[in-house]
């Protein structure tokens, strides 16, 4: 088995399809229609992702993710929804997203972004702690403290943070940081990776005093 899956659609078609070819691809999935049990479920098993729809019944997608987030439920998420504006898309990072694919999509590119997620975040196995600044983090516990205070990161927000930090004084493109932090550079675009900076940004920097991270225009990112 490369993986346990849930997914949340609550269109039974698109649910049966999604499921029969990550199958295909060796992943155990449980389905929902609904989010009425998924919490349960996440409690309960060792869950490695979690496919979310944003219409559903009796809840917004990203507003459940949200409160997943909230009680400290940190599994990784790709939003597969209708909504694509670029202001649902923000938003879908913003409640706590990993990811987003948008309808109508192929199965060959949900296949692709699951695997890519679940490689991003097996790839990093590290021991031990890391600084910079007053950052600290813990890689084994994938824990983050700023001047001894616990900031709540998503796994892909770790993953860029350590990403930045062990390349210090470096100047990460794009295109790296998709291969090495997403795990893929095939199917994702430029703003994936500008969402997910400013993200990160508002995370460790609320009050933009510290700017720990610069935009170096046309290029990438690097720590300041």
């Amino acid at each position: 088995m490369n993986g346990l899956i849930v997914i949340v659609e609550d269109e039974k078609d698109i649910l049966e399809l999604m499921e029969y070819h990550l199958a295909k691809e060796g992943f155990e999935t449980i389905g929902f229609l609904n989010t009425k049990h998924v919490t349960d479920v996440l409690e309960e098993e060792s869950v490695d992702l979690i496919l979310m729809d944003r219409n559903l019944p009796g809840a917004e997608g990203s507003e459940f993710v949200e409160s997943l987030r909230k009680k400290g439920i940190h599994t990784p998420v790709i939003f597969v929804s209708a909504k694509q504006k670029e202001e649902d898309i923000e938003q879908g990072f913003e409640r706590g997203g990993d990811d987003y694919i948008t309808k109508p999509f192929s199965m060959k590119e949900l296949v692709l972004r699951v695997k890519a997620m679940l490689r991003r975040t097996k790839k990093l196995s590290p021991e031990g702690n890391i600084t910079y600044r007053d950052i600290s983090v813990n890689l084994a516990a994938r824990t983050v403290m700023i001047e001894g205070i616990p900031v709540e990161l998503t796994k892909l927000e770790f993953d860029l943070l350590h990403a930045l930090i062990v390349n210090e004084n470096v100047v990460l493109d794009r295109d790296y940081l998709l291969e090495n932090v997403w795990g893929s550079d095939e199917v994702y675009q430029d703003r994936t990776v500008n969402v997910a900076i400013n993200r990160l940004k508002e995370k460790i920097d609320p009050d933009k005093s510290k700017e720990y991270i610069k935009t170096v225009r046309g290029v990438g990112y690097t720590l300041c």
